[in-house]
């Protein structure tokens, strides 16, 4: 029987016959619900900020630690930008932001949101218009996407400026997945080697420091010195930054440069080479290194202090800010005599290389270009092996480049900044109990930077710190039950920041922080029983040893013990075993000595 072709005719009048019923249904649901005269929502057209205004506008920004917002206020200068630093966000701040801004959003929100209106409110209480207050400032913050409410962030500032009367002010945008990104238009940051080399260096030395005050500050003999002499380096550094002159191929080598000069392609490539290695090594930057080093390496400690380490974690702004935002949590961690570890940003930088890597790894099949390809079609699969190991060798040399970075620094600093913590290690760690793939806020840091402390000995007690209500790190503190219920020994306490009930978010700490103070002091007593010796040795040989009270003076970590004072008097026990110069001093001292109830 023949088959009988199908009417094309017949068919496509069917399918428009479709189409028209669906047409007509959704015109008449939106007019039962209303939508019908309802437009669709676009983003908002925000004037740009460009070229030509950078000599009259002023950017502001802030929400980090005072060391890294003098120093990467220092690179904007160097680079020809007027910035100024907002002062650190406090409740008054906190409370701006509730008052203009949506209801339930994360307290960095309102902190920060409520922090800019407070300067903008305080420029026009000295005289300057809202026009010219609009007209002459940006404001430059971090932004994020993701299951979180970072990514409304933007939006939820925009919102707020409005509602307090700052209609059109400009908000450029760092976006923590996909770099920087001026959303409302990039040309007023113009984003040159120069300028990104200062700011690499600016975030790296902010870290450097921040992570050697925590160090220094709590076995300082002379109070208040480390603070004063902080000071003066982070401004010594941030000359450094500001007052360098970019390099330029043709001031240094005119010969070179009139060589290179017919190739326009390759001169422009090796600029920028020497331009990143003159940033990254240059006479400059190092020689404001040692200065730096000098300067600090005059204070005195005194290491024979015993105080629990507690490593801090949590959510970025949480436990990076330093003021009422978290609590004010790390003086108050200091005046209960506690030593803090903070977390530097590099990590932050280190984990979204890592993700990107381990996303690779997870798409490798989805981003071939024959993802089909069967097992006898080598050319293809070859085709697929080879852009995928392009991908995965280019992470895997950012990785081991961004922690050269980091280190190169640390090391001419002193070289006693903890190091970065491996990625690697990290998301082994904590995959048993969240999942390394899985996104938002800290992702799978939380948990692993916990296991990682404890198992190591390298802290008495983690504290995470994170805003109320977070999501991700209500996510992490789920699993958190399940990792201190694996390892005993561990103690943990997260604490959610807002803008009120700081006295019970410090006796919670106060009460976790007891139980570490006695693990701090029992592991000191056994530490200095097993080396033999009094305190009263230990301090006489440290007398007459000045070194040993230097900063910068290395003590071997040793392993299964985390307290800085049991660290040392193992190691002072130590150069005393060997000493025997000391020993014979000693010993001529103890026989020439009365006996005891002698005449």
């Amino acid at each position: 029987m023949p088959v009988q072709a199908p009417d094309f005719v017949s068919v496509d009048r069917l399918e428009s016959e479709i189409q028209r019923r669906l047409a007509a249904e959704r015109e008449r649901l939106n007019a039962a619900t209303g939508l019908a005269a309802r437009e669709h929502f676009h983003r908002p057209v925000e004037r740009p900020f460009v070229g030509e205004e950078r000599k009259r506008v002023t950017i502001l920004f802030g929400g980090l630690t005072w060391k890294h917002e003098a120093l990467i206020q220092a690179a904007f200068q160097g680079n020809g930008y007027n910035c100024v630093v907002i002062p650190t966000p406090n409740v008054a701040a906190f409370q701006l932001g509730k008052e203009f801004g949506n209801t339930g959003q994360c307290n960095p929100t309102y902190f920060t949101v409520g922090n800019l209106i407070q300067y903008l409110q305080g420029l026009e209480k000295q005289g300057m218009s809202r026009q010219e207050i609009i007209d002459r400032h940006v404001f430059f913050t971090a932004g994020s996407c993701g299951p979180c409410r970072f990514g409304m962030y933007e939006a939820e500032y925009r919102f707020a400026l409005d509602n307090a009367g700052f209609n059109g002010f400009r908000v450029l945008l760092f976006q923590q997945q996909d770099g920087i990104k001026a959303a409302s238009g990039e040309p007023g940051l113009k984003f040159t080697v120069n300028f990104g080399m200062s700011m690499l260096n600016a975030l790296l030395l902010g870290d450097a420091m921040n992570d050697l005050v925590y160090q220094i500050r709590p076995f300082e003999t002379r109070r208040g010195e480390t603070d004063q002499l902080f000071a003066e380096t982070v401004a010594q550094l941030g000359a450094v930054l500001r007052d360098r002159k970019p390099f330029e191929l043709g001031e240094h080598n005119n010969m070179a440069a009139g060589l290179l000069q017919k190739n326009r392609k390759i001169k422009d490539t090796f600029s920028v080479l020497l331009k990143v290695l003159d940033h990254l090594y240059g006479k400059e930057l190092y020689n404001g290194l040692a200065a730096a080093r000098a300067n600090m390496d005059r204070i005195e400690v005194d290491r024979t202090k015993v105080k629990p380490v507690v490593k801090i974690t949590g959510e970025f702004w949480a436990q990076i800010t330093e003021g009422d935002g978290n609590f004010n949590m790390f003086r108050f961690l200091e005046r209960e005599g506690a030593q803090v570890i903070v977390e530097p940003i590099a990590t932050w930088v280190a984990y979204m290389i890592h993700q990107v890597r381990l996303n690779a790894v997870g798409r490798r099949r989805a981003d071939s270009p024959y993802p089909d390809a069967a097992w006898y079609q080598l050319k293809q699969r070859m085709a697929n092996e080879l852009k995928f190991r392009q991908k995965w060798l280019a992470l895997v040399i950012g990785e081991a480049v961004w922690g050269h970075f980091y280190h190169r620094l640390t090391k001419r600093l002193g070289g006693i900044t903890h190091p970065l913590v491996p990625q690697k290690e990290l998301a082994a760690m904590a995959h048993p109990f969240y999942n390394r793939l899985a996104r938002g806020g800290e992702g799978h840091l939380e948990v692993g930077k916990n296991v990682y402390y404890t198992v190591h000995h390298l802290c008495h007690m983690v504290l995470g710190l994170k805003p109320f209500g977070c999501m991700p790190s209500s996510q992490s503190d789920g699993a958190q039950s399940a990792v201190v219920n694996r390892f005993k020994e561990m103690i943990y306490l997260p604490i959610e920041t807002s803008g009120e009930g700081e006295v019970n978010a410090h006796s919670r700490v106060q009460m976790a922080l007891g139980e570490a103070k006695m693990k701090a002091k029992a592991e000191f007593e056994t530490a200095l029983a097993g080396t033999g010796k009094s305190m009263e040795q230990i301090h006489g040989y440290i007398a007459d040893h000045p070194e040993l009270k230097r900063p910068f003076y290395p003590v071997p970590h040793r392993a299964g013990i985390a307290g800085t004072a049991a660290q040392f008097v193992l190691h002072v026990s130590d150069r005393m075993d060997r000493d025997a110069a000391w020993w014979r001093r000693t010993h001529v001292s103890l026989s020439r000595a009365p006996a005891a109830g002698a005449h």
